[in-house]
């Protein structure tokens, strides 16, 4: 049947059609884990069919989570208890799946924050570093604190680096931060005045920028985590998230050359072995490895090998423009190879909660932005007061803070001292 020319579709052509589609767009995500223990503080998170809700219907994503606690495992238990659910509480139930994908980074600034916050009124001095790794379809997007590390490895061979080590000793950014911000970066000093050992943070002498917990050491260290957001072909491509008890040992191409062809729990487990073996067990050795196939590609035929470059641990991303930023429906369009979709890494709640964002009902008028707790509007403190961004901003355009979080945004930015501080032992 036509009519004025254009032919009808037969509905079990459509349901044909959007099963396919459904197939494309829905990998198959196998992984696998491995640990070899020395102080019992690395834990893990493995969730691949977490549910939300779209309309009439029911979507899935997966959630991996590494945890690396010193000073005690509590921090670490702690936030891979809560961090999930922090971070979905951020993100409004009523997002198609672009928009959800676009609010995640927002909110997983949100979840990191709030998850510290709340540990830290357990007054317990641990602390953890945390490798947090969505995958919805194709698009990945990681945020991390501290030295634990998440590369990818592309179907075409590529190497991506998806979180940012935060070691005072290789991160001088976050050294001017912390001293602008109230803390003291230096070595350890033997009697004789010669220094040794890594770069630390005083008081506390932990060699981490970033991390949950560590009340003791002080607020300038900061939960805030790097987020990294990128989109593969739908070739798929292998992800290891590992402790440092891994990359201390061992780079991002021997780790992923010694376990080439492997499954993925075979892969996680030829890593831990390759890094002990050089370096001997020093430190919990933790590794998760994901693989993210087409739903008919076998299991060995990825990664596939390539002679890498001097220049691929630099960006290799094909950037959008600015112009099509707002454009979320094509932003998620499949590319040809590995795509950034976002990335910053910035400290300053006042940008990463900024307003500048595809979505227009991110944040409700009388919600804290962090802790999502209802506040009046006389109580209410918009992020943006002091901020280096609010002389283009009114003092009273959202998002805002409730004054416990707006409190802690100022100690963490040393704009007012932090609670009392103790010495403790380092990572």
């Amino acid at each position: 049947m036509s009519v004025r020319g254009h032919q009808t579709v037969p509905l079990s052509v459509l349901l044909k059609r959007e099963l396919a589609h459904e197939q494309v767009e829905k990998p198959e995500i196998l992984h696998g884990q491995a640990n070899q223990s020395k102080k019992g503080e690395d834990f893990t998170l493995l969730k691949t069919e977490c549910q939300r809700v779209v309309g009439d219907g029911v979507t899935t994503y997966s959630v991996f989570g590494l945890f690396d606690g010193h000073n005690g495992s509590a921090a670490a238990i702690y936030t891979k208890e809560n961090l999930l659910k922090n971070v979905i509480s951020a993100i409004p139930p009523d997002l198609n799946r672009d928009e959800w994908l676009a609010a995640l980074p927002r909110a997983l600034v949100a979840g990191f924050v709030k998850t510290d916050k709340d540990f830290q009124s357990k007054a317990q001095t641990s602390g953890t570093t945390v490798t947090f790794v969505i995958i919805d379809g194709w698009v990945v997007t990681v945020a991390s604190v501290g030295d634990s590390r998440c590369i990818l490895e592309s179907a075409e061979g590529d190497i991506y680096y998806l979180s940012a080590d935060h070691r005072l000793d290789s991160n001088f950014e976050e050294v001017e931060r912390v001293t602008s911000s109230g803390g003291e970066v230096g070595r350890l000093s033997t009697g004789g005045g010669a220094e040794i050992g890594p770069l630390r943070c005083w008081p506390g002498g932990l060699c981490l920028s970033r991390s949950i917990g560590d009340v003791d050491v002080g607020e300038f260290i900061v939960p805030v985590p790097f987020v990294k957001q990128v989109k593969l072909s739908t070739a798929g491509g292998r992800i290891i998230i590992s402790s440092d008890g891994v990359w201390d040992a061992i780079s991002a191409e021997v780790a992923l050359d010694c376990c080439r062809g492997m499954p993925a729990d075979a892969a996680a487990s030829q890593i831990v072995k390759e890094a002990v073996q050089l370096k001997g067990l020093r430190d919990d050795t933790t590794c998760i490895v994901i693989d993210i196939l087409p739903q008919e590609k076998p299991v060995a035929h990825l990664p596939t090998p390539k002679k890498h470059s001097k220049g691929v641990f630099k960006s290799m991303f094909r950037k959008k423009s600015s112009e099509s930023a707002p454009q979320i429906d094509k932003k998620y369009a499949g590319p040809d190879v590995v795509e950034e979709l976002y990335e910053d890494g910035s400290a300053m709640l006042s940008e990463r909660l900024s307003t500048k964002y595809p979505l227009c009902n991110m944040f409700k008028l009388f919600m804290c932005a962090v802790c999502q707790v209802e506040i009046k509007p006389e109580e209410g403190v918009s992020i943006h007061v002091g901020s280096t961004i609010s002389r283009r901003l009114r003092p009273w355009d959202g998002p805002f803070l409730c004054l416990s979080c707006q409190e802690k945004r100022e100690a963490m930015e040393g704009k007012r001292p932090s609670g009392d501080r103790h010495s403790g032992e380092s990572d």
